[in-house]
């Protein structure tokens, strides 16, 4: 035995094996795949009515393409300034961005790797305020791009060469022409001289030679660029926002900035053909004091119009125009057809932009609109033109996710066809009276992508009490169904239906469309939690206010009372004063529910805190719940309770209330021979290498503790302090240094539950495994509850058992993220309903162990016995804590036979990461989020095959995937017809790089000399030294360390902070760690040498060499948490010993002691009733080791 934990200590550290890299490259991968969702702070639209796409800009940068449902292409632009106008070039796959700083860009969509992408191929700028763009428009031929400019000039663009034509119409020039021309009568002398910016351009629908320019003050000008001519010019009182002309070029419409809009004749007068139109302006006038008021009345501007010719009446479209005074407020799209057919379109966002869809060519006699599409700022609304009613389109993708704010997500992977079928049959009912049935009229390019053959389901819960589902098969997550939890319950506001239509008699006419709603009836209805089953559809939602609704999946319509059953948690002997909001109030009334899911019960927690953790076990009829105060079991068969646990106050641990005693023990010197072995390997880190006599400052603050300060060896140093011949050596990243667990004060929220989980394994006896509810907390406790179910036959009629069995208390406290229980071949127990129906193999029943995940560490317990047998920090980095936990079986995308089941979390930081099981070791890391996304970390949720999603935006939801076998991407093409555009250029080829020659890097500010060779390795001073980091061993152990064909020695020198104990009047010293290593095929040589320069009171210095170490290592690599496992599965086999490397020693104040506890009968007579959790230890330290005779543990074990 000795020998083997000796051998652990002299272990060379390499990274993994290549056939194990292999394998990892088959089995993981990390990929942002999709983005699903509205896009976030929409800027521009446009669309290409050739390959029926269209593209949205963003005030991000990011530039965003649609076609058929599966067709998505996305671009970025450098730097963050915003899309200010797109403009396709139609047939041609190509569009063009023009951003806030006036630059502009071309993009294609290019075919790579058997896909099509958008690319950016071109760009242009234009310097200068007065050359800063304002409108734009693209002729008729894509071959020019028309600037216009604050300063009033027009600047033409060559769309092929994409530089600046020769041809620019200066303002200065036209007006000179309005000058000299025979109409300059009609146009006042002021205009003449300042017309003001160019405000809009639009070509002649059948002359292509002929402009209309619009001027901001109001002047138009019918323009030939070519021959610099003016044929007509038109003034306007009012200032011009848009230009229109009507399709036969005769006629053009002119918007306002007074709401108003006018008709005028090209061919005739100067004057408009009638007087402008203030549409809401005159109609309905408010009557004060008895008397009608003449109007108009102010208006707010209209921004756009467009006027649209069918074989009936013509459409008359614009956004804006709504009276100030009383709909100001009010964002609108007006459409009007004749005179019978008025409807103004109330958004609840700013509208961005709008275009009209038709399958017309140019040369038809009419424009024969089919489809209106409004971008607004939270939501894209299709309204279909040719159906009665003008109804809206339902999405296949570029949902509003956001209607009301997302407060959680649930993923439901291979959903089982008849409940999916449901659902899908309850949202096409829902929306049949309210969405156009015409097929969906975006259909550019072309999917590749085969169809999914599972269902998968994702639901998100929101403010407003509802929950949405949607098909997240496919790159469009396209939604399916909505439940509104807020029927069921009085609340202090009446929710209105936000699809209400208009308002009889009411001016001007308003129709509600879109789905975004921001507000809120009532705050306690937002749903925090969401559990389904898709075997037996039923849905538990839990909500704010401590309310959990229970409801099956119904094809028929009912009416029913919904029954209200509540739970308390806290007792009334626990003296708890509930100072927050009040619960909801079920409705006594019998309710109707359409087909879908119907709720039959609420279980109504109280104190009404907010759901924290929620459970189902639909075979066995369990419903489990959580709060900030405790957890409660709920019998879904016979309704009623079956136990509640209180978890207030959990923070005594013995009978006492006083710390547990800590006594040396033989594991001692283990613990500090490891310590040291670490020490060494760390040597390139801060502190390393120093004797424990020295380990603590001035403070009293260990090496390992909080407050040390550690110097990096590229850190600045204070003047004064460099004339101790170590300078800073080139930059080069340190050893991680795990961070100290820090103690936790008195907090009330240690009390909330985080994790419930139900498990049929071994609590009790390793032979007989029993049905089971495990609760994790807060305070870093874990309570086990074994449950006695009836069998089928007494099901309705006996009642279920819970009693409480064991508990667990982590000494460093962190908060329980994920409780999870395998078989000995390391598989996740699966859910038995699922075993039942045969979605799952059963579980091996022998070798079961819990994995408890917490904020700070992983740690695998063997059941029945709750013994420690294997654990990982993740608390390397400072600040870091884990967030989100799943188990995942990853299989490989070569072999279908290979797959292993991991464990992923993320970190507030923002880091992905895959452990395996039950080794825990790390497999790989990613950088996925910033940790400034605080709602992307909280939102972020696994799938079981290896995906994810998280909150890119408010709007958005990132898709990534960690699996290199199941990703879902766009796979899509775009085919253009035979030139249409030229072939693109070919890249320049670039010039081969000259083989640069690596500078010899300096150590310790100090050149590198030429070494004699070494007595025992003469091919050695013949090779180049590598650096320190491929000659050092890794402190971690991840990093492989290439052998050397023969021996190679390197010096690195490595700077820290330390006090010199010998002297009690020093005032700080500096260390200079030298450490030459020899790295050979097998074996490792490293050498420390410690010179100690220490400064006293009277600023006098001596210097004290006082450590020289040589450490010979070979073998195999562990880290030290692997180390620690290794020596803990030793040690386990020698009786009457437990030894957890952790302990509290005064070498090592890190402590994380676990202490586990055992019910007997009494304690549960007295304590399972109440639910108090506030569990005291019985017997001391002393008395266990008496009784057992054993060496002071650890982690303890009470039996009674």
């Amino acid at each position: 035995m000795a020998s083997k934990i000796k051998g652990i200590f002299h272990r060379k550290p390499h990274g993994p094996s290549a056939e194990r890299q292999r394998l990892q490259k088959e089995l993981f991968a990390f990929n942002k795949t999709v983005e699903h969702g509205f896009p976030h702070k929409p800027s521009a639209l446009a669309y290409d009515p050739k390959l029926k796409l269209l593209a949205i800009g963003t005030q991000s940068g990011v530039i965003k393409i649609y076609g058929a449902p599966g067709v998505e292409f996305i671009g970025v632009h450098d730097g963050e300034s915003a899309v200010w106008q797109l403009f396709f070039l139609p047939e041609q796959g190509r569009i063009i961005s023009l951003l806030q700083d006036n630059s502009l860009h071309l993009w294609e969509v290019n075919i790579k790797d058997g896909n099509s992408v958008l690319e950016e191929v071109k760009s242009f700028s234009l310097e200068g305020r007065l050359k800063k763009i304002s409108v734009c428009c693209l002729s008729a031929d894509c071959k020019t791009l028309y600037m216009g400019t604050e300063g009033g000039n027009i600047y033409l663009l060559n769309v092929a060469t994409f530089d600046m034509d020769e041809l620019i119409i200066y303002q200065d020039v036209v007006m000179q022409k309005l000058r000299d021309s025979s109409s300059s009568f009609s146009v006042p002398d002021d205009y003449k001289v300042n017309p003001g910016p160019v405000e809009a351009i639009a070509q002649h629908p059948t002359d292509e030679e002929k402009l209309l320019i619009g001027y901001n003050r109001g002047l138009i000008v019918v323009w030939h660029p070519k021959e610099l001519t003016a044929e007509k010019t038109f003034v306007s009182n009012q200032q011009l926002e848009s230009l229109c002309w009507h399709r036969d070029g005769l006629r053009f419409t002119s918007a306002h900035n007074d709401g108003s809009h006018c008709v005028w004749n090209v061919s005739e007068s100067s004057q408009p053909e009638k007087e402008p139109v203030i549409t809401y302006g005159t109609k309905n006038s408010p009557i004060i004091d008895g008397e009608e008021l003449n109007g108009p009345f102010p208006c707010k501007a209209i921004n756009k119009l467009k006027y649209l010719t069918t074989k009936s009446d013509p459409f008359m479209i614009f956004s804006g125009g709504m009276p100030r005074a009383s709909y100001g407020d009010r964002h609108c799209v007006t459409v009007m057809q004749g005179n019978n057919k008025h409807v103004v379109l109330d958004f609840t966002s700013k509208v961005i932009d709008f275009f009209t869809m038709s399958d017309v060519d140019s040369v038809y006699e009419f424009d024969e609109p089919h489809t209106l599409v409004v971008l607004a700022e939270e939501e894209i609304v299709f309204i279909d033109l040719q159906t009665e009613g003008w109804p809206v389109f339902n999405l296949p993708y570029l949902s509003s996710l956001h209607a009301s704010a997302i407060t959680c997500q649930q993923h439901v992977s291979n959903v089982p066809s008849e409940l999916w079928d449901k659902i899908t049959a309850a949202g096409e009912q829902q929306m049949a009276s309210t969405t156009s049935q015409r097929e969906w009229p975006m259909n550019g390019g072309k999917n590749l992508a085969e169809l999914p053959t599972p269902h998968d389901l994702l639901m998100t819960g929101h403010e407003d009490g509802t929950v949405r589902f949607w098909d997240a098969s496919t790159v469009s997550l396209r939604f399916l169904y909505k439940l509104s939890t807020a029927q069921a319950f009085l609340t202090d506001a009446e929710h209105a239906d936000a699809g209400a239509g208009e308002t009889e008699g009411e001016w001007p006419p308003f129709r509600k469309v879109g789905n975004f709603d921001p507000f809120s009836d009532d705050p306690r209805l937002g749903v925090q939690k969401i559990a389904l089953c898709p075997i037996s559809g039923t849905l538990l939602v839990g909500g704010t206010a401590g309310q959990v609704i229970v409801l099956n999946i119904g094809t028929e319509e009912v009416e029913k009372n919904v029954e209200s059953f509540p739970i308390q948690i806290v007792g009334e002997q626990d003296k708890f004063v509930w100072k927050g909001h009040e619960s909801l109030a079920v409705k006594e009334d019998p309710l109707k529910f359409a087909p879908g899911f119907q709720p039959f019960m609420v279980v109504q927690a109280q104190p009404p805190a907010s759901i924290t953790a929620l459970a189902l076990q639909s075979s066995w009829g369990l419903t489990t719940l959580g709060t900030s105060h405790g957890f409660a079991l709920f019998d879904n068969t016979q309704k009623k309770l079956i136990t509640a646990h209180c978890t207030l106050n959990p923070n005594d641990l013995s009978s006492t209330g006083q710390p547990m005693t800590r006594k040396r023990s033989m594991a001692k010197s283990l613990r500090a021979s490891i310590r040291r072995l670490r020490k060494r390997r760390q040597h390139s880190g801060p502190a390393a290498g120093g004797s424990p006599k020295k380990e603590k400052a001035e403070g009293g603050a260990s090496a390992s503790g909080e407050g040390v300060q550690t110097t990096d060896i590229d850190a600045d140093k204070p003047e004064g302090k460099e004339d101790s011949g170590a300078k800073a050596s080139p930059t080069r990243e340190m050893a991680q240094v795990e961070r100290k667990i820090e103690a936790r004060g008195d907090d009330t929220k240690t009390s909330m539950v985080r994790y419930l989980y139900f498990a049929n394994t071994f609590v009790n006896d390793s032979q007989v495994a029993t049905p089971s509810l495990w609760c994790g907390t807060n305070a870093g406790a874990v309570i086990i509850y074994v449950l006695s179910i009836p069998g089928a036959d007494k099901r309705d009629t006996d009642a279920v058992d819970a009693i409480i069995s064991k508990e667990i208390r982590l000494k460093h406290a962190a908060p329980v993220v994920s409780l999870v229980i395998v078989d000995s071949d390391s598989y996740p127990l699966p859910d038995p309903i699922d075993v039942q129906n045969e979605r799952a193999k059963p579980p091996n029943m022998s070798g079961h162990s819990l994995i408890v995940c917490s904020e700070e560490q992983f740690k695998v317990f063997h059941l029945p016995s709750l013994k420690p047998t294997r654990k990982t920090k993740l608390t390397a980095h400072d600040g870091s804590k884990v967030r989100k936990v799943s188990t995942i079986n990853f299989r490989s995308r070569s072999d279908d036979n290979h797959s292993e089941n991991c464990i992923s979390c993320l970190t507030n930081l923002g880091e992905l990461a895959i452990y395996s099981i039950p080794a825990l070791k790390k497999q790989l890391g990613f950088s996925a989020l910033r940790k400034e996304n605080v709602s992307g970390v909280q939102s972020l949720i696994f799938t079981s095959r290896g995906e994810g999603f998280y909150l890119l935006s408010p709007s958005e939801l990132e898709r990534f995937s960690l699996s290199a076998r199941y990703f879902t991407e766009p796979m899509c093409m775009l085919e253009l017809a035979e030139g249409m555009r030229p072939p693109p250029p070919e890249p320049e080829p670039e010039p081969e790089p000259e083989p640069a020659q690596e500078p010899e890097v300096p150590v310790d500010g100090h050149p590198i000399a030429e070494e004699a060779p070494a007595a025992e390795e003469p091919a050695a001073a013949a090779e180049e030294a590598p650096t320190a980091e491929s000659a050092a061993p890794g402190a971690g152990g991840d990093a492989e360390t290439e052998p050397a064909a023969g021996a190679a020695t390197t010096t690195t020198t490595v700077v820290v902070q330390e006090t010199d104990m010998d002297d009690p009047m020093a005032q700080g010293g500096t260390t200079v760690q030298s450490s030459s290593s020899r790295v050979t095929s097998s074996t490792t040589v490293i050498k420390t040498e410690r010179t100690i320069i220490s400064s006293s009171s009277s600023g006098g210095q001596r210097v004290v060499t006082t450590e020289e170490t040589m450490v010979k290592s070979s073998g195999d690599a562990q880290t030290a948490d692997e180390l620690h496992n290794e020596v803990d599965e030793l040690l386990a086999k020698i009786p009457n010993i437990s030894v957890n490397l952790e302990g509290d020693t005064e070498e090592n104040p890190d402590i994380t002691l676990d202490e586990v506890r055992e019910y007997g009968k009494d304690d549960q007579a007295g304590e399972v009733h109440s639910g108090d959790a506030t569990a005291e230890v019985n017997h001391t330290a002393d008395e266990r080791h008496e009784r057992k005779g054993v060496v002071e543990l650890q982690i303890r074990e009470d039996t009674d």
